[in-house]
C-alpha cells in the first residue's frame, strides 16, 4: 500500500521516511553507478576499444544527447509522478552500467552510454526539481551542500575500493561495472518501496515554460554546460593520454577530490548562504579562468603530472559552487515553474554538450592546449554574466537591470 502524504503531513513521519532523507538516499545511490562508469571509462575505452581523442569526443556527444532531450521530462510527469520517475531513472542508470563490459565494441559502448545517460540526466532533472520544491529557501544552500557531500562520500567509497582492490584482487572491468550498477539498482528499489509518495504544496506546470525574466539563468546554464564538458571529457583523458595514468592512479586522484569535497561542500553551502549567489559565482568563475589557463600551460610549457593533478583537484572544488545556480533560480522562480524549468534548464545546459565534444575532440588532435584556452574564455564570459545577478535576487528582481527599474519606479 503506497502512502500519499503532503510535505506538512510528512513531518509527522519517522525521521527516516521524510522527504529530505529520500533526497539523501538518492544522492548516495546515483554516484555509485555513474562514477563506477566514469572512473573506469578512460582506461576501458583506451585498453579495450582503442579509442583516440575523436572517439572519446563522439562517445561524450552521444552521452549528452539525453541531457539535450531533458525537456521531455515535462511530458513524462503528466503520466508518472516526479518522485517515481526519478527513482526509475536511477534503475535504468544502474542497469546500463552493470552490463557495460559485455559490449566492448564502439557501437555497444555508444548504445549503453546512451541508455545510462537517459537514466542519469532524467534523474538529475527530476532531482533538481524535487530539491527546489522540498527544501526551504532559507536552508536550501546548506542542505544542498550536505547533499553534495553525501554524493562525494558515496563516490569516495567507489574510488577507494577500485584503487585499493583493483590490483591485489585482479578485479576485472566486468566485475566492477556489475557491482556498481547492481548496488544503485538495489538502493533505488528500496527508495521506491520504503518511502511514501510526497505531494508538493504547489502543483507543477506540465508544459514547456520559457520566461523572459529567466534569461540570465538560461544564459548561465548554457555557459556552465559548455564549460563543464571540457572538464568532464578532456581533463581526465589528459591524465591517461599525456601522463599514462593507470586505473588505480586515476582512482587515487579522484579520491583526493572526493575527500576534499566531503569536507568543503557543506562549507560551500554556507558560503553561498552568507555571501549570496552573485559573489559565489563570480569567485567560482575567476578561479576557473586561471585553472583552465594553467591546463593550457601544462601543454605549452610541458609541466609535470604533479601540476596537472593539483589543477584537476582545484577544478573539481570550484565546480562545487555551482549549487548557487540552483538557489538563484529557487529565489527568482515561480512555485509552479520548478519542474518545467529544471527540464528546460537541463536542455539548455546540454545544447553545447551535443556538438562540443566531437568538435573539440578533433581540435584536441591538433592542439590539446587550445581546448583548455577555449574553456578559459567560456569561464570569463560566465564571470561577466554573473555580475548581472542582483545582491538579493527575488521574483521581480532577477537581474541588476530589473533592480534598477524597481529603484527608478520608487
Amino acid at each position: 500500500m503506497i502512502d500519499f502524504l503532503t510535505l506538512e503531513e510528512a513531518k509527522d513521519q519517522p525521521a527516516w521516511r521524510r522527504p529530505k532523507v529520500l533526497l539523501f538516499v538518492m544522492a548516495m545511490a546515483m554516484p555509485i553507478a555513474f562514477f563506477t562508469w566514469y572512473a573506469l571509462l578512460n582506461n576501458f575505452v583506451k585498453e579495450v576499444a582503442d579509442f583516440d581523442g575523436a572517439d572519446i569526443g563522439l562517445l561524450h556527444t552521444v552521452r549528452e544527447i539525453p541531457g539535450f532531450l531533458a525537456f521531455l521530462v515535462i511530458f513524462l510527469i503528466i503520466f508518472v509522478r516526479e518522485q517515481v520517475l526519478g527513482i526509475v531513472s536511477l534503475m535504468v542508470l544502474g542497469a546500463a552500467t552493470a552490463v557495460t563490459a559485455w559490449y566492448p565494441q564502439l557501437t555497444g559502448i555508444l548504445v549503453l552510454t546512451f541508455l545510462s545517460s537517459v537514466g542519469f540526466h532524467y534523474y538529475e532533472t527530476v532531482n533538481q526539481s524535487l530539491q527546489l520544491q522540498w527544501l526551504p529557501k532559507d536552508r536550501a544552500p546548506q542542505i544542498l551542500g550536505w547533499l553534495m557531500a553525501t554524493g562525494s562520500a558515496a563516490t569516495f567509497c567507489v574510488y577507494f575500493v577500485i584503487m585499493i582492490l583493483w590490483e591485489p584482487l585482479g578485479l576485472t572491468y566486468n566485475a566492477v561495472f556489475m557491482a556498481g550498477g547492481g548496488i544503485t539498482m538495489a538502493v533505488a528499489l528500496f527508495a521506491l518501496l520504503a518511502f511514501p509518495q510526497y505531494e508538493s504544496p504547489h502543483p507543477q506546470i506540465k508544459r514547456m515554460v520559457l520566461r523572459k525574466r529567466y534569461w540570465l539563468y538560461y544564459a548561465l546554464q548554457f555557459m556552465s554546460g559548455a564549460r563543464r564538458q571540457i572538464f568532464m571529457v578532456f581533463a581526465g583523458f589528459m591524465m591517461v593520454e599525456k601522463f599514462g595514468f593507470a586505473v588505480h592512479e586515476v582512482a587515487g586522484l579522484y579520491l583526493i577530490n572526493l575527500l576534499l569535497n566531503m569536507l568543503i561542500a557543506p562549507l560551500l553551502g554556507r558560503i553561498v548562504g552568507r555571501f549570496g549567489e552573485r559573489r559565489a559565482l563570480m569567485f567560482e568563475y575567476t578561479g576557473l579562468v586561471f585553472i583552465f589557463l594553467s591546463y593550457g600551460g601544462v601543454y605549452f610549457f610541458d609541466w609535470g603530472f604533479q601540476v596537472a593533478a593539483v589543477l584537476y583537484v582545484l577544478d573539481h572544488m570550484f565546480f562545487g559552487l555551482a549549487l548557487a545556480l540552483k538557489t538563484y533560480f529557487q529565489k527568482i522562480g515561480a512555485h509552479g515553474d520548478m519542474a518545467p524549468t529544471a527540464a528546460v534548464a537541463f536542455t539548455i545546459n546540454h545544447i553545447a554538450a551535443v556538438f562540443l565534444p566531437v568538435m573539440l575532440g578533433l581540435l584536441w588532435l591538433a592542439s590539446p592546449a587550445a581546448v583548455f584556452l577555449l574553456a578559459a574564455a567560456m569561464a570569463a564570459i560566465s564571470f561577466v554574466l554573473s555580475t548581472l545577478i542582483p545582491r538579493h535576487p527575488d521574483t521581480g528582481n532577477e537581474t541588476v537591470f530589473a533592480a534598477r527599474k524597481l529603484k527608478a519606479a520608487e
